[in-house]
């Protein structure tokens, strides 16, 4: 049976060591202009108007997951919003406090290919670049970010996703829209660790 296209953005599956993951709790200004859906990779904002004026918690925006992207953790969950408790999703300009599930380098997360390419077992201990190739799930709340097929996977050190494997899943096949266990790659890249961010 093919897999579906159903794309969830990216998903805590493990630790590669079997400890517990590590998460946060960060801030989403009301001056950030784009919606956020669970499974959305997300980095730290460089806009200061955007910061917590706490000086407490890093402030997110979403990671393109292109080409020397950082990737600093992946949203888990939503806080409840005061006047709508069964939102979903984080609408476009919307203040709100979200969970993330830091993307250390032992966090395995499950992500579908979007299915432009089709996979290949070459794959396995490649790196890869993500695209939003589906909208956001206003429903579920569900990212639409994938592996972006039309960008071969290879041994570019900026992409930032490393593909393990094929997720060990029933009736995940390798094909179109398979789901794979990536790490984000750009916690060790050409240039060091953790970039930091200039706010302007």
């Amino acid at each position: 049976m093919a897999n579906p296209d159903a794309p969830f953005g990216m998903r805590f599956a493990r630790t590669l060591d079997g400890s517990p993951p590590a998460t946060r709790r960060v801030y989403i200004s009301a001056s950030y202009a784009t919606a956020l859906y669970i499974g959305d990779p997300v980095l730290w904002t460089a806009t200061l108007a955007e910061k917590d004026a706490t000086a407490k918690y890093p402030t997110i925006n979403r990671s393109a997951g292109t080409t020397g992207t950082l990737i600093r953790g992946v949203i888990n969950s939503f806080e409840h919003l005061p006047g709508n408790l069964t939102l979903q999703y984080n609408p476009a300009s919307t203040a709100r406090w979200c969970e993330i599930t830091v993307a250390t380098p032992m966090a395995v997360f499950h992500i579908r290919d979007d299915g432009d390419a089709t996979p290949a077992a070459v794959w396995v201990g490649q790196n890869a670049v993500g695209a939003y190739t589906d909208a956001g799930s206003t429903i579920t709340g569900l990212s639409g970010f994938a592996i972006d097929g039309t960008t071969a996977p290879t041994t570019t050190q900026a992409f930032p996703i490393h593909i393990l494997g094929l997720a060990d899943i029933e009736d995940n096949e390798l094909g179109d829209f398979a789901i794979w266990e990536v790490i984000a790659n750009t916690c060790y890249n050409t240039t060091g660790l953790y970039l930091g961010v200039t706010a302007a």
